[in-house]
């Protein structure tokens, strides 16, 4: 099975400890999003686990402890924009998270770390020109792969994005930007550049719809082909394989302004930090009485039938 840590927040910057620590006890706990009572066990026994993907903008606090992981196979997905606090107040600068990216390139190999420019957003600031002049060529060295997100205005983010008058970028504007974008990939033949989902159909100027949770790549980190069907728990737009998320929503202190993961409430995941507990099996909070476990339901993808094709 693959395990994705997590869409739903950021464990290597702030829960890089609970997440060794599961390791170490060997499963983690993961509360139903629509009912938190209902919980589901989840083995990180390594031979269920085929891969690990990492979701974050800051991994340092990970970085050195990775050997605690020789038994598992990972890649991260690394969220890297050029905005600054004004629009993700609670990140280091942009320069100190580009070394970052570089020190955990050269740790882990340049094919485990995929550069996300996501999401891309537009206003009087952060215009055409700025998303051109910012989309350099600087980890060329340290990534094989550039993955290409556009904002989704969604409802209960339109508060918060409408404060710095961020609209979705017309349809010129993502065109402009990624003909840009494409141009400066073209240099490096060994770079690829492909959008986060089908949503912005940029086939026609080279820029296929990718996977997150890909497939391909997965194999190529295991050494085997696996067995994956598209994951029916993510929009129809998304192209990614299935996996079993261990995060929680509300839960991410990045402070970034358009994250549809908190849904604005930034108080409920400060008061959800409060009840993190490193040694809790579940990511906030502890169990309680009137709290259903149920075991999942656990098993390598491994495809131990090969083809003679």
């Amino acid at each position: 099975m693959i395990i994705s840590a997590s869409r739903r927040t950021d464990i290597p910057a702030f829960y890089s400890p609970w997440f060794f620590n599961r390791i170490k006890e060997g499963y983690v706990l993961v509360p139903n999003p629509f009912n938190s009572k209902m919980i589901s066990k989840v083995s990180l026994n390594p031979a269920v686990i085929d891969c690990i993907v990492f979701w974050t903008k800051n991994p340092a606090p990970m970085i050195e402890k990775l050997d605690k992981l020789e038994d598992y196979k990972y890649y991260f997905q690394f969220t890297l924009n050029p905005y600054g606090e004004k629009l993700e107040n609670n990140l280091p600068s942009v320069a100190k998270r580009i070394d970052i990216f570089k020190r955990l390139s050269d740790k882990i190999g340049r094919e485990k770390v995929i550069w996300r420019y996501d999401p891309i957003l537009t206003n009087e600031e952060f215009n055409v020109s700025f998303h051109k002049e910012a989309f350099a060529d600087g980890l060329k060295d340290h990534t094989e792969k550039c993955m290409l997100g556009f904002i989704d205005h969604y409802q209960h983010i339109r508060t918060a994005v409408g404060q710095f008058n961020i609209k979705p970028p017309a349809k010129e504007e993502i065109e402009e930007i990624a003909v840009s974008f494409r141009q400066t990939m073209d240099a490096y033949p060994t770079l690829q550049l492909d959008t986060c989902t089908s949503k912005d159909d940029l086939r026609h100027l080279n820029i296929p719809a990718g996977l997150c949770v890909d497939k391909e790549l997965i194999e190529r980190i295991t050494g085997y082909p696996i067995l994956a069907k598209k994951d029916k728990n993510q929009r129809n737009i998304c192209n990614c394989i299935e996996s079993i998320d261990i995060g929680t929503y509300e839960s991410c202190l990045n402070g970034c302004i358009y994250c549809y993961a908190i849904k604005g409430n930034y108080n409920s995941v400060e008061y959800n930090m409060k009840k993190h507990d490193k040694h809790s099996p579940l990511l906030i909070g502890n169990l309680s009485e009137d709290d259903v476990v149920k075991e999942r339901d656990m098993k390598s993808l491994r495809n131990g039938q090969y083809s003679l094709f």
